[in-house]
Formats: C-alpha cells, sequence, structure tokens
C-alpha cells in the first residue's frame, strides 16, 4: 500500500514499525509486509522502540509484548496517551489471555496470538492501514474545505439525542463535552450511530469494524466496548449507552443519550 505525496507526485509507502526482539519472528514478519509493498522497520528494544514511535511517523506499530527495556503494554500505554490515533496491533502468546485483555485495554486497535498465519497478519495490516488511510484522507479534506453549507454538515454528522458523531472530523461529543476516541472506537460508535437499537453480535462486529471473522478474537469487541462505555457512560457498571443484550451482542440505545 502506498499513498501518493502530491507536491511531487512521489510514491511514498506506509510506515510500519515492527517491535519484536525474536529476530527469526521480526524478519519473517518484514519480508512479508514487504510483500505489500510497505516500508517495515525492525526493533527489538523496548525502550528504543517507545522512543521511534513517540518521535517518528508509523501508519501501524506491531508490538510485541515480552520485549528488553520496556514491555509492550507500557510502550502501548504511553503511545496511546500521546498519539491517539496511532494505530497498534499487539502480539501476544496464545496462553497468554491477561496479556491481550491488558493490551486491548490500554488502547490497542487488534491483536495477534503466537504463532500466527503470514496470510491472516497481512489481512489484518490492510484492516488498519484503511482505516488510517481514511483518517488521513478525512483530515487533508478538512484543511481544504471551510464553511460547508449547514445542510452539508449535517451530512457529515450522526446525531442521536445528545450525542453527536461527527465523521468529517473524526470527532464525538455527549452533552456538548468532546469524548477522545481512538480511531477504532470513533469507527465502532459510528457503526452504532448508523443503527441505533440495533442488536449485533460479536462477529458480525469483528466482520463491520474490524474487516475480518475470526473466532477467538472476542475478546477484540469485549475491550473497545469496555473502553467506549468508560468514555461515555456516567455508570459504566452500569451503561445506558451502549447495552448488552445477553446472549445476542451489542447495542447502542438510543433512549440512553437523551
Amino acid at each position: 500500500m502506498t499513498i501518493l505525496k502530491k507536491n511531487n507526485q512521489a510514491l511514498i509507502k506506509d510506515r510500519v514499525l515492527i517491535v519484536e526482539d525474536e529476530q527469526d519472528i521480526a524478519n519473517l514478519i518484514q519480508v512479508h509486509l514487504t510483500e505489500l509493498d510497505l516500508d517495515a522497520e525492525i526493533c527489538g528494544d523496548g525502550k528504543q522502540a517507545l522512543t521511534k514511535a513517540l518521535e517518528q511517523d508509523y501508519q501501524l506499530i506491531i508490538l510485541d509484548v515480552m520485549l528488553p527495556g520496556i514491555n509492550g503494554l507500557d510502550i502501548c500505554r504511553q503511545v496511546r496517551e500521546a498519539k491517539p490515533l496511532q494505530s497498534i496491533l499487539m502480539l501476544t502468546s496464545r496462553t497468554s489471555e491477561t496479556d491481550r485483555v491488558l493490551g486491548l485495554e490500554l488502547g490497542a486497535d487488534d491483536y495477534m496470538t503466537k504463532p500466527f498465519s503470514i496470510r491472516e497478519l497481512q489481512a489484518r495490516v490492510r484492516c488498519q492501514l484503511r482505516r488510517v488511510h481514511c483518517i488521513e484522507q478525512s483530515a487533508q479534506l478538512n484543511a481544504s474545505i471551510t464553511n460547508l453549507p449547514a445542510e452539508d454538515e449535517q451530512r457529515n454528522a450522526t446525531c442521536i439525542g445528545q450525542l453527536m458523531i461527527d465523521h468529517r472530523y473524526h470527532q464525538v461529543s455527549h452533552k456538548q463535552q468532546i469524548i477522545e476516541l481512538t480511531s477504532t472506537e470513533f469507527e465502532l460508535l459510528s457503526f452504532f450511530g448508523k443503527h441505533p437499537d440495533q442488536v449485533f453480535s460479536r462477529s458480525q462486529l469483528l466482520d463491520s469494524v474490524w474487516g475480518y471473522h475470526h473466532s477467538g478474537y472476542e475478546h477484540t469487541v469485549n475491550s473497545h466496548i469496555n473502553r467506549l462505555r468508560n468514555k461515555l457512560e456516567e455508570n459504566s457498571a452500569q451503561p445506558k449507552i451502549i447495552q448488552t443484550v445477553w446472549g445476542v451482542g451489542y447495542k447502542l440505545n438510543s433512549s440512553g443519550v437523551l
């Protein structure tokens, strides 16, 4: 995947930072991301990776958990605080459910367990980069367009009660308060907002928001639902907006945002 730089028509490859201290795995990932026409850089040290992630621009960070220096969970937390829209895909041990849940709760957009399928990894990377490109294009559009007519502004926003989802600016407000969301949290809430009161299973949300379906990755949905509740609800233990329909899935309760 590449993006076109308009000022000189030069093709610039998307940059991916692979944070993995097992050199064989890192090299394998790098080779197969190169097949996608990506500029994939390897870093095996946690402290160095954190510095790179904070000081440089990457479209995606693929982040292992167990690292020398600083572990991947701490890197994820610090990067998410500094760069809310940074796309992060975490790699975890198949037996470490705690790491998977913690990674998602700390702000990772997605995770994969080791050992993993290269084809699935490539598919996940494509999904994340599509989301990144959408945000970049939206930002470019916002910079070039000002003073839209009121009816155009309304077409670019979803309003349900006191919840406003502005698709043009990738911004959410509730009761006139801006809610800071990651890119994936925004996409999930936007999907709910387009289908208020409709119930979706975890599998349907994986398909529609993350762009894939793979059994065993329901934690991805659960953790993002929890993060949305922590940011939107007055009492996340008794949610009124993003509700669970037991045995089925989740829905955005339109009466909860009145």
